[in-house]
């Protein structure tokens, strides 16, 4: 979708609750204009078993924590346009164990070296809500990632440039030193980078 294709421009107030760049980057491609609100939650302190089942349970925590924020400051006025918020999550799965970001260089190289010649998959979620009608629906996307063989001073450089130590398993498929040691992506590189245009798109016309 061009930038300027937007359906929902004039009639809706979008808000990202994430502080994702790469996020915010997408979110833009898809022509869409909004704000940016964080939910500043632990997301420590929300396990569940299945992958898919934590994604969509922290995009549940960050669209509570920020409609509380809203709330509070009574962002909304009863006679604005729609308000839609749009949550979402990604963590990597590497051998059936969820990973999310690194605690630490030393676990950041050893996620890369894990890759090297292997594959992960990212679990995505999308939850859009309408802050007028109540609605609310999210949904959960998995991407399967093939690697060549990593070289060591490649992971290396990642480690030092740091970018790896702030994303959900150190996968950052984009990454120019990264992305000539992609084999194979079965699934979509937006989803990778924690937002499915399509699957976004879709929830979004739902809740209006």
């Amino acid at each position: 979708m061009e930038a300027n294709t937007s359906p929902f421009k004039a009639v809706v107030q979008i808000i990202l609750g994430s502080s994702s760049i790469a996020r915010r980057t997408i979110l833009a491609e898809m022509g869409y204009e909004f704000t940016i609100m964080t939910a500043d939650i632990d997301e420590k302190c929300i396990r569940k078993d299945k992958p898919e089942d934590l994604v969509m349970a922290l995009a549940e925590a960050k669209a509570d924590a920020i409609i509380s924020k809203l709330q509070i400051i009574n962002h909304q006025e009863k006679d604005v346009e729609q308000t839609i918020l749009i949550a979402a999550d990604t963590v990597v799965v590497y051998e059936g164990v969820v990973r999310e970001k690194p605690s630490s260089k030393e676990e950041a190289r050893q996620y890369l070296k894990d890759y090297s010649g292997s594959h992960a998959a990212t679990v995505g979620s999308v939850l859009v809500t309408n802050l007028k009608t109540g609605f609310r629906k999210g949904e959960w996307d998995r991407v399967e990632i093939y690697f060549h063989e990593i070289p060591d001073e490649i992971i290396e450089k990642l480690i030092e440039e740091g970018i790896v130590l702030n994303v959900a398993g150190g996968l950052i498929i984009e990454h120019p030193l990264i992305l000539p040691f992609v084999k194979q992506v079965v699934g979509t590189t937006d989803s990778v980078m924690g937002l499915p245009k399509a699957l976004t798109d879709k929830l979004l016309r739902e809740a209006l």
